[in-house]
């Protein structure tokens, strides 16, 4: 008999935004409302998540930049973005907070587009066959999965820190 073991945060956030895509939630939104399920999203309003709508299926339908590595940029971004980019009075403060922010966003694209082959949509659908069908649906919410679990790591390595 198997033993009955315990998720790992990353395999909740896996499970978990696999889910919202059987409940119809598209690819961004999945990875968006698993943040704000899985963090404390301090001021962040659970509406917030109405920006994550008009990003699937490649941003809009176009099939262009995959929409669950969107979600994944965008639920790192909440959690270690700038809150108040014009706090520092000057544009070279500005620009400088944003280098570790986009060291780790960048590290985080890169892992996965070395893991997936490509960040684009289309090219990650085309050999499942048709979009609306059953076998890119499934390669899909397999990706969603792995890139939610991915931005919960790095979360986590940013929490480390």
């Amino acid at each position: 008999m198997e033993e009955n073991k315990e998720l790992t945060f990353q395999q909740k956030a896996e499970q978990q935004a696999q889910n919202y895509f059987r409940q119809g939630l598209n690819c961004t939104e999945c990875i968006m409302q698993t943040y704000f399920d899985l963090y404390d999203t301090g001021d962040l309003p659970n509406e917030s998540i109405c920006m994550a709508s008009a990003f699937g299926a490649g941003m809009g339908g176009t099939k262009n930049t995959c929409g669950a590595i969107i979600g994944a940029v965008m639920a790192l971004s909440a959690a270690i973005g700038r809150k108040h980019p014009l706090e520092k009075e000057t544009t070279a403060e500005r620009v400088a907070e944003l280098r570790d922010i986009y060291s780790l966003a960048g590290d985080m694209v890169r892992d996965m587009e070395e893991k997936f082959g490509t960040l684009i949509c289309k090219e990650l659908s085309a050999p499942h066959g048709e979009f609306a069908g059953k076998a890119r649906k499934k390669n899909c919410m397999q990706m969603i999965g792995d890139c939610s679990a991915l931005v919960a790591e790095y979360i986590q390595r940013a929490e480390n820190k």
